[in-house]
């Protein structure tokens, strides 16, 4: 175990953060206990068809929190196009003008532009980015950022580890909907529909039935892509004291009365009391929920599925009364008050929230002429703050003898104190914007006619006459070291597990025996892998599934370490070779893609299966599963992407990989050979994305 170094937590324990897709959830969230809520722009959100704010209703939301004291994170979490980035920049700038308290982000690009452009910006990395281990949360707080939301898979055990030695903040998903993809590893979605989730547009593909083995799905009971909600009011303890700073409620695209129900859930959990849960899960629930992976238990018990009674439980009565619960304002900001009273003076009551002093005057007091007014009653007259946002601090009254405070001066000096610390309260605090300096990331010189690579899970699969014509070629750990191997070290690349969940000291000794054995070169698909390669010695290889998809992303992962980068496969042609290339960039060019990256099983359970099994999709169209060594799993296409025929289309490239999975020796050759000759595919094929747009 890595001896504990600490990572920030705010004094109060865990902050509670809740979801906004518009302002009506705003509202529900900071008057049921919300610390801080999240939202998205109109573009460049990971849920883009949530509602979203615009601008205006952007800097309303931003007044609205900052007066109650509650912080405002803007999702820019999507993979950004080269195309993109001017609309991008006015998003940020938007942002920082109203003093957002931090942007979550997703792309490499966008991480290099903020540190560049708003140095003072926070930057939280989205749970899009893969963080799941303690070298992967160290490598994004050494990019700046003060915070990574952690990946849904993992278990307490994991999630302590990280939090109590990463030296950043770590945010964990308490409830909500569960990707059965490992986020930021799905590409199912923009694949069969054109829909990507990693630019915000996911059309759930995954909530269809789907059935594990042969034949169409039964829509009554097949859904073996769905997970049922995430519920962990009652872990909430175990988080504390793992030292998770922020709690984080999914649900941008849910009502506000859904906000409402989540944010009293959590808001007593936090404090102690027993969560209320049945309101939360009648207003929205898949078959109940699931403690998820937290226990490090995955099994079928994890699957469910929106049904009738899910849909019908959430009535117009609890839907009224969780309503209800957010309409009235409920006091968040302790206010000092100190009002004096001095004859023949006016009368004077200061304000103070801790950070501000504000003043009121009104008619100098009367002397009484009969009953004069008391200190304790006048402090207690102040201390009347219900219907505001402010909750009584210190109230005092310093009074002359025999004087008379009418209850109609003191509470319309109240009202004007209150009135004006909330204006003040309200006003945007700007974070500055730099305009650009320096001259744009050079481009690496052109190789010329692009490089053959090609990607293997078996050693057996590799025609070991045709590496000469391979510049390089990768295979998992476990394979690398096979004797028939050992004249061709020199071009291979080794590939770790794409996820390394409770195993990345295991990954790490490994890597410095192999290292130590003549391997020079590792496959970095996440930032934990970035961290490996550098940690080893060994020259990093950015694979496809690291996301890059524009220029800045590109010249990051260079200065990070990658001598070339496999683009994403969510980029079309037109947008690939946008990019400026400041390292050599790829593609794949031929592949049964993977689709998905799982931490449970779809097509459990383990018991007799030899590693492959196949899921069916309401069309009859058949998926297969790769289990990779019980550590997870990986979701096929049926079809594979072909480009061999279109050579002439990807000449700007710097290399080509061909990624084998399932075939055989005879078929990997067969790939090779037609590649090289520029021919036809073997079978039926699909262009993926290259084609397309999402």
């Amino acid at each position: 175990m890595t001896e504990r170094t600490g990572s920030p937590v705010p004094e109060s324990g865990p902050e509670l953060l809740l979801p906004a897709g518009e302002l009506s959830s705003v509202t529900a969230a900071v008057r049921c206990g919300a610390d801080a809520v999240y939202l998205g722009g109109q573009s460049f959100s990971a849920r883009q068809n949530a509602r979203n704010f615009s601008p205006e209703e952007l800097e309303q939301a931003v007044r609205f929190c900052h007066a109650r004291g509650v912080k405002v994170y803007q999702t820019l979490n999507t993979l950004i196009f080269d195309r993109q980035f001017p609309a991008l920049e006015q998003a940020v700038r938007l942002g920082c003008a109203l003093g957002i308290d931090a942007f979550i982000v997703q792309d490499w690009g966008l991480i290099s532009l903020l540190r560049e452009r708003c140095p003072g910006m926070r930057l939280h990395a989205s749970t899009q980015m893969t963080v799941h281990t303690l070298r992967g949360a160290r490598l994004l707080k050494e990019l700046g950022a003060e915070r990574v939301v952690l990946a849904r898979e993992l278990s307490l055990e994991e999630i302590r580890e990280i939090a109590g030695n990463a030296g950043i903040e770590t945010e964990v998903f308490v409830h909500g909907a569960l990707c059965m993809s490992v986020s930021g590893q799905c590409y199912l979605s923009g694949m069969i529909g054109g829909r990507s989730g990693n630019r915000g547009s996911c059309a759930g593909a995954c909530r269809l039935p789907w059935r594990a083995g042969a034949g169409r799905p039964d829509p009554a009971g097949d859904y073996a892509l769905s997970l049922k909600d995430l519920c962990l009011a009652e872990q909430i303890p175990a988080l504390r004291e793992a030292g998770v700073a922020s709690l984080k409620v999914e649900g941008r695209m849910k009502r506000p009365e859904y906000v409402a129900a989540a944010a009293r859930a959590y808001r007593a959990a936090l404090d102690g009391e027993p969560p209320e849960l049945e309101p939360l899960r009648a207003v929205f629930s898949r078959s109940g929920f699931t403690g998820g992976y937290l226990s490090g238990r995955r099994d079928r018990e994890m699957f469910g599925f929106r049904q009738k009674e899910d849909v019908t439980a959430a009535t117009p009565k609890v839907l009224k009364a969780l309503e209800h619960a957010y309409q009235a304002e409920r006091g968040r900001v302790p206010l000092s008050l100190r009002l004096e009273a001095r004859a023949g003076q006016p009368l004077r009551l200061t304000g103070s929230d801790g950070a501000r002093a504000v003043q009121a005057e009104g008619l100098p007091p009367e002397p009484a002429e009969s009953r004069p007014s008391t200190r304790e009653g006048v402090e207690a007259s102040l201390g009347k703050l219900g219907g505001t946002i402010f909750l009584p601090g210190e109230c005092r009254a310093e009074l002359d003898e025999g004087l008379f405070l009418p209850a109609a001066a003191v509470n319309g000096l109240r009202r004007r104190v209150c009135e004006e610390l909330l204006r003040l309260r309200e006003e945007t605090a700007p974070i500055p914007f730099l305009e650009a300096e320096g001259a744009p990331e050079a481009a690496v010189p052109s190789p010329g006619a692009p490089g053959l690579r090609a990607r293997f899970l078996r050693a057996e699969q590799i025609p070991l006459e045709l590496l000469p014509e391979l510049e390089l070629f990768s295979l998992p750990l476990e394979e690398a070291e096979h004797p028939s191997l050992a004249p061709w070290r020199e071009k291979l690349v080794l590939e770790p597990d794409r996820v390394l969940f409770g195993r990345e000291e295991e990954a790490a000794r490994q890597l410095n025996q192999l290292r130590e054995q003549g391997f020079r070169r590792l496959l970095c698909e996440n930032p934990a892998h970035l961290a490996l390669a550098r940690e080893a010695g060994l020259l990093a290889h950015g694979g496809a599934f690291l996301n890059c998809a524009n220029s800045r992303a590109a010249a990051l992962l260079g200065r990070l370490g990658a001598v070339d980068q496999l683009l994403t496969f969510e980029l079309n042609l037109k947008d690939a070779r946008q990019i400026v290339p400041a390292v050599p960039l790829g593609l794949i060019s031929y592949g049964h893609l993977p689709l998905m990256l799982t931490r449970v099983c779809p097509a459990g359970p383990c018991r007799g299966c030899d590693g492959e099994r196949f899921l069916t999709d309401r069309t009859g169209a058949r998926f297969r599963v790769l289990c990779r060594r019980k550590r997870y799993s990986e979701l096929l296409n049926g079809e594979p992407l072909w480009m061999g025929d279109r050579l002439g289309e990807l000449e700007a490239f710097a290399f080509h990989l061909l990624y084998f999975t399932k075939e055989t020796q005879a078929e990997c050759r067969e790939v090779l050979t037609r590649f090289r000759r520029g021919q036809e595919a073997p079978a039926r094929f699909t262009r993926g994305l290259y084609y397309r747009s999402v």
